[in-house]
């Protein structure tokens, strides 16, 4: 027998799946129109599960407040890119560096060049188009997004002595995916 509880998040954030087709014989056409840049209103729900209880529960909800906080800092209105995606390649070849965050990338905003013909409010823009990316070695589909959460999840809970069961992810009302432990 185990014990299970699971908690909600929601967040913004925009992505582009760059790499699907689709096949003719269920589609109008080949294309997918997740090629182009747009975005969710994305809710993530962490299942945790455990044998036994502490103090009479799985853990104290305010125990994912990590979650939270990792959510509202590097996803909520952000925008997930694959470093192998070609508008990656195009866009991030005028940026001299990344820095690196584990489970994604950022970039450096010190290294980008911006030119000192442009006005002001035009480089703080680029900067702040910059600072908008988490940059990910993955197509950010749904079901791909939910494994990465599922590891996160799992590494910043690894000390609580809980199981991450199960992630879910929904980007729209009527789309959603999960991914299950082992």
């Amino acid at each position: 027998m185990s014990y299970s509880i699971d908690k909600t998040f929601e967040f913004e954030y925009g992505h582009r799946v760059w790499s699907q087709t689709l096949n003719k014989a269920f589609s109008l056409d080949d294309k997918c129109i997740c090629r182009h840049l747009h975005g969710h209103h994305g809710i993530v729900k962490i299942h945790l599960k455990a044998d036994e209880l502490k103090d009479g529960m799985v853990t104290d909800f305010k125990h994912l407040n990590c979650i939270k906080k990792f959510i509202d800092d590097v996803l909520d209105h952000k925008f997930l890119i694959d470093k192998n995606d070609p508008l990656f390649l195009y866009e991030f070849s005028k940026v001299g560096s990344l820095i690196d965050k584990g489970f994604y990338q950022v970039v450096d905003l010190d290294s980008v060049n911006t030119s000192k013909a442009l006005l002001p409010e035009v480089k703080d823009a680029i900067l702040e188009m910059y600072e908008s990316y988490v940059i990910v070695d993955f197509v950010p589909t749904s079901e791909n997004f939910c494994k990465w959460l599922f590891d996160i999840s799992c590494d910043l809970l690894k000390d609580l002595n809980v199981t991450v069961s199960c992630v879910e992810l929904s980007e729209t009302p009527k789309s959603h995916c999960a991914y299950y432990a082992g």
